[in-house]
């Protein structure tokens, strides 16, 4: 039942990370929730696994910290790639140009 709690945790902290950092734009919709809630259910799995307690504060904090920091992390990165890759693209495409029919 707390993985269920952790990841919709997740999910919400990258629903916020969505809408209060730039770069929205640049990817879909669902992406930095889905990553929200899929790296807090991996976090929260991987804390179990090396014998915290569920019941303890520490895997909550640890979890949900770690959560915003890789939803933050990915869309600051992934935006930055995505604009620097689409302005190259159109300034390549601007620069050779398709060629004129006369019509």
């Amino acid at each position: 039942m707390e993985l269920l709690f952790i990841t919709l945790g997740g999910a919400i902290i990258g629903l916020i990370a969505r809408y209060v950092l730039p770069y929205r734009h640049s990817h879909g919709s669902v992406l930095i929730p889905a990553l929200g809630a899929m790296s807090a259910a991996v976090l929260w799995v991987a804390l179990t696994w090396a014998g915290m307690k569920w019941n303890g504060g520490w895997i909550w904090w640890i979890t949900l910290i770690g959560t915003a920091v890789v939803s933050v992390g990915v869309d600051l990165v992934l935006g930055t790639l995505r604009t620097r890759g689409d302005e190259r693209r159109l300034h390549r495409l601007t620069r050779t140009g398709i060629p004129s029919t006369g019509v």
